[in-house]
């Protein structure tokens, strides 16, 4: 169950990692984001890539060999 809970987790984190840093490259495209600033669309980025390690520090807590997890 810790190993399928981990892979739930990391692939969550992963999901919001990718919107995060490849996601950044299209928001140009959005007519409402045209109005915004280099640093404001840094800060959306960050943002969102705060939610990857909501999901990225509990899965490697729980997936860890030395906390009873499966993984090293």
């Amino acid at each position: 169950m810790k190993a399928v809970l981990t892979i739930i987790l990391l692939v969550l984190s992963n999901t919001f990692m990718t919107l995060a840093w490849y996601g950044h490259l299209k928001f140009g495209e959005w007519k409402w984001f045209n109005k915004l600033g280099f640093i404001s669309i840094v800060l959306i980025s960050w943002g969102i890539a705060l939610f990857e390690y909501f999901f990225q520090v509990p899965a490697n807590r729980i997936g860890y060999k030395e906390n009873g997890g499966l993984f090293r």
